[in-house]
């Protein structure tokens, strides 16, 4: 079996390259790995480290059709993460959004069915759903994004499910909640926040920090997409919620004391524009057909990062200095 894995090199798609080639994924023991990754700012090489011997790496853009058309051929399957990913980002320039999140992945898919890939899975967000006051967004709720960012992924998700109503394609739709975990880019909060605070400087809490996040661990995330990957039913949508939901200001307190800091660490900022109130996935449907289950406390995953965080500022210190955050 082979897979071509885009966006390979960053945070999430790392990690699932890294557990499936040290056998995390028993299924696909012995698959090979092609790692398809652009290398912008959020991309690194050095995620991929500890499994470079085993993964044919090519860099490149997944708008580029030629080097699409070539690369996909003799592949099984698509585990589809590449993607613009920052909300700020989006509000400041929505162009490299609409262009790598729905034109990229048009590109991919076109390539794929051409080639007779057997299965696409498509990696998307919570964030497509908008907001919501009270519950929990089911698979069945209507989009109703709010950011450029978020409005782009929607319109890839209704892209892949297009595919498989008109072309009959198997593809798959996995829609996550806030990650965190180790390797994840100093521009989200976690990261930003720990190594802010590892230095002694100040974090920036937007508002009145009442924004609410279900927080979610790369490896709990990452083995839902496997389970969506092996046994999902194909023209789904499946969402992957870590039932952890926490106010930002919850979140920073938690920061501050695995840090040693305090409220006088904290910088209120103006709120982001169209900032949405509160992000909540149920996981019902797929703990229900496909046996999904948050392995790792938050507890146990937040002070598993912020101890990475402060051993690796090798990994972590040029990018923040590169990209001036």
């Amino acid at each position: 079996m082979r897979i071509l894995v885009t966006g390979g090199a960053g945070f999430i798609g790392s990690h699932y390259v890294r557990t499936l080639l040290g056998g995390g994924y028993p299924a696909y023991a012995g698959a090979a790995v092609t790692v398809l990754d652009k290398l912008t700012y959020s991309g690194n090489r050095d995620n991929l480290a500890s499994v470079s011997d085993a993964v044919t790496f090519v860099e490149g853009d997944i708008c580029d059709t030629d080097l699409v058309e070539q690369l996909m051929p003799g592949h099984d399957a698509v585990v589809h993460f590449a993607a613009e990913s920052h909300v700020d980002r989006s509000i400041l320039g929505a162009g490299p959004f609409v262009t790598t999140n729905v034109i990229g992945t048009q590109v991919l898919l076109d390539a794929a069915r051409r080639a007779g890939v057997g299965r696409f899975l498509h990696v998307s967000t919570d964030e497509v759903y908008g907001s919501i006051d009270e519950g929990s967004w089911t698979e069945e709720w209507p989009l109703q994004p709010n950011s450029p960012y978020s409005a782009s992924k929607a319109g890839s998700d209704l892209l892949v499910l297009a595919y498989h109503r008109t072309h009959g394609m198997e593809v798959v739709v996995t829609r996550c909640s806030n990650n965190y975990g180790h390797y994840q880019f100093p521009e989200k909060v976690i990261p930003l926040f720990v190594t802010n605070l590892i230095d002694g400087e100040q974090v920036p809490l937007y508002g009145d920090g009442g924004n609410i996040r279900d927080w979610l661990h790369v490896s709990d995330h990452c083995a839902g997409i496997q389970l969506a990957l092996e046994k999902g039913r194909a023209g789904e949508v499946y969402n992957i919620g870590g039932g952890r939901e926490l106010t930002n200001r919850e979140l920073t307190e938690v920061l501050l004391e695995a840090t040693g800091r305090d409220w006088s660490a904290v910088r209120p900022v103006e709120d982001r524009k169209g900032h949405d109130r509160r992000y909540s996935l149920s996981h019902e449907k797929i703990s229900d057909e496909l046996g999904y289950a948050p392995a790792v406390t938050f507890e146990a995953g937040i002070a598993a990062t912020v101890a990475w965080y402060k051993e690796n500022r090798s990994w972590w210190e040029p990018l923040k200095t590169r990209a001036a955050l």
